[in-house]
């Protein structure tokens, strides 16, 4: 993501704590730095991609981070949490005329690298009109699905999706396997057919779902965490899609 920016013509500062980090930082041509303030102070728009949920908080909320960024300019959030997190940040922002936008991603490092990571954009129209010159550098589509915590719902509903589509292709390869027939035959067969999916290309690519869970299930399993806890808070529960995920995911 840093790498797309600096090509398209940005003036980028990013915050690396670790000599190492800073060094491949300042390796993508952009202004590597060791403080919070000094990468924020000067910026038109703060873009935030971190692990979890927690860590938004922290870095937003509990480091100080708005008091550090300049009156005008505009806050991304692009993990994948709950949307009180960014509705709460909204709240602390609005005294330092900061403008806030969720903008949860799809994808990997071969998209961002491509510039093809799908965004689920929540905000004000104007301040997303502001932000989608920085986030078209990686992103494409830059989706707008709605007021702040929009996209962060849209994503979680996706993610909630995806797990669910993990479980029936477990379930399937299961079925197959008491039926005689060994997973790599499935997966190789099925995305020929109408069973084909997003989730079973990636599945098949990887060569089992064992290891696709390996490799993306911690991942995959804390937003799972994240959106079925919202749908507790608000009465509810997934439904037919928590069913499906148990199978691949229990917990």
């Amino acid at each position: 993501m840093v790498n797309r920016l600096v090509e398209a013509g940005h003036d980028v500062t990013a915050l690396g704590r670790s000599v190492e980090k800073r060094a491949a930082i300042a390796q993508l041509g952009a202004n590597a730095v060791a403080d919070m303030a000094e990468a924020t102070a000067r910026a038109d728009a703060v873009v935030v991609c971190v692990f979890t949920d927690e860590q938004v908080r922290q870095i937003c909320l509990d480091d100080g981070l708005l008091a550090t960024m300049s009156p005008g300019s505009a806050l991304v959030v692009h993990t994948t949490g709950s949307p009180r997190t960014v509705e709460t940040i909204a709240v602390r922002a609005a005294p330092h005329h900061v403008d806030v936008v969720d903008a949860p991603v799809s994808g990997g490092p071969h998209n961002a690298a491509a510039g093809a990571l799908t965004l689920f954009v929540g905000g004000a129209e104007d301040a997303v009109a502001r932000v989608r010159p920085v986030l078209s550098c990686y992103g494409d589509p830059v989706l707008h699905v709605g007021p702040l915590g929009a996209g962060q719902k849209v994503k979680l509903v996706n993610n909630a999706l995806f797990a669910a589509h993990i479980g029936l292709l477990s379930g399937s390869v299961e079925l197959g396997a008491r039926l005689g027939v060994p997973e790599s035959t499935l997966l190789n067969a099925l995305p020929h057919g109408s069973a084909a999916s997003r989730v079973l290309d990636i599945v098949a690519a990887g060569g089992s779902v064992a290891s696709f869970i390996d490799t993306a299930g911690e991942f995959v399993g804390k937003d799972v965490g994240v959106v079925r806890s919202i749908a507790a808070e608000l009465g509810s529960d997934l439904g037919v899609l928590d069913d499906a995920i148990g199978a691949a995911m229990p917990g």
